[in-house]
């Protein structure tokens, strides 16, 4: 655990002291976000901020590899060497797009191609969640392995639409995440805990830590693309490497970790960026237009269009991620029996809370009608 835990400080130093550098550049080169319809900002604010959240994750990946305790991950270069290749790409499109605003289909290409090439050095779907079926067929693993970390790309991107938003979410999620990977590699091996899905899930929540603070509300610098991209790979790529710990996970399927983790915890980590994905595709399909054109109609837009400040629906969303994430975290650790009622009248208030803007007007307009 303090392996990965220095390697996370790291990561969040690297991406601090380097996100005002990042900054400066952005000013002098004009790289600003436009002003659009949809956003909430007034004034414009330059991004490239993941160029910075990027380097730290590299610079912690690359002192890991150094450290003998994280030998098993690098025993095997040929899985980072995709995932290091993969990140060039999402460095190179997402510097381009931050600088010339590139057309969603060239997106979607370097998105792919980043995708291929970590399932085609070997990071792969291993087994279906459902039954933990077996994924034998090599095609298919690769398939599906794209096709996930397009769709959790393209989730975070569509999610970062507030100050902060994205990383803290990325934050509460990944060290979510984080403990469940952890306890699994505890679990089905006793002499080598080292992870490759802890040790992405320790750089990428350190990385966003560092971003966080010039990111929050009122956002000095935006991650952009890049760092859009960035949480959507690494998030996506962990939960693909989880996959390949189920045969050993057989025989300790009740011990520690329930079997059901497996399933539930990338899901619960990604629930919201997944819901707000799914419903601008329909949204924007009913309408005949592109499901990646823009528009005001994400989550976040709604609460601040129902009467949320920019930051109390940033705290809100973080609400709902921790309850989601942490809430599946702690069946490791209490009995279902206990978690369940909890966690659901927990969820009750959240959902109160978030409609209280709603509920509040309501009873106004009441009160209106009937004097």
């Amino acid at each position: 655990m303090k392996v990965y835990l220095l390697l996370l400080g790291l990561s969040a130093v690297i991406s601090f002291v380097l996100t005002p550098a990042v900054r400066r550049l952005a000013l002098a080169g004009g790289v600003y976000t436009p002003q659009r319809q949809r956003d909430v900002h007034r004034e414009p604010v330059p991004k490239l901020g993941g160029v910075a959240m990027i380097a730290g994750v590299l610079v912690a990946l690359g002192i890991g590899a150094m450290i003998p305790f994280l030998d098993g991950i690098f025993s095997d270069p040929d899985p980072i060497r995709g995932l290091l290749f993969a990140l060039a790409v999402v460095l190179a499109m997402g510097v381009a797009d931050d600088l010339w605003d590139l057309h969603w289909t060239l997106k979607l290409a370097a998105q792919v191609t980043a995708a291929a090439l970590v399932a085609f050095h070997g990071i792969r779907v291993e087994a279906m969640p459902v039954g933990w079926i077996p994924v034998g067929n090599e095609s298919i693993q690769i398939g599906l392995t794209i096709f996930i970390l397009v769709l959790t790309m393209n989730a975070i991107n569509f999610v970062d639409g507030l100050d902060g938003l994205a990383a803290g979410m990325a934050v509460i999620g990944g060290s979510a995440f984080f403990i469940y990977t952890y306890l699994l590699t505890r679990t089905i091996n006793e002499f080598d805990y080292s992870n490759l899905a802890t040790l992405l899930m320790a750089v990428l929540v350190g990385s966003c830590l560092g971003f966080l603070p010039h990111n929050f509300n009122p956002a000095k610098i935006f991650m952009g693309e890049v760092g859009a991209m960035l949480i959507g790979l690494l998030l996506a790529t962990a939960a693909v490497a989880v996959t390949a710990d189920v045969g050993a996970m057989e025989g300790f399927r009740f011990r520690n970790v329930p079997a059901y983790m497996p399933i539930l915890l990338p899901i619960a980590v990604m629930a919201l960026p997944l819901l707000d994905l799914a419903l601008a595709v329909v949204r924007r399909t009913v309408r005949g237009a592109s499901p990646f054109s823009a528009d005001r109609g994400h989550l976040h837009h709604k609460l601040v269009d129902g009467g949320w400040t920019h930051r109390q629906a940033v705290l809100l969303l973080y609400l709902w991620t921790f309850l989601i994430a942490y809430g599946v975290v702690s069946l490791n650790f209490f009995d279902w029996l206990i978690v369940l009622p909890v966690v659901g009248v927990l969820l009750l208030g959240a959902g109160y809370l978030t409609l209280h803007p709603w509920v509040r007007r309501s009873r106004e307009s009441s009160r209106e009608l009937r004097s």
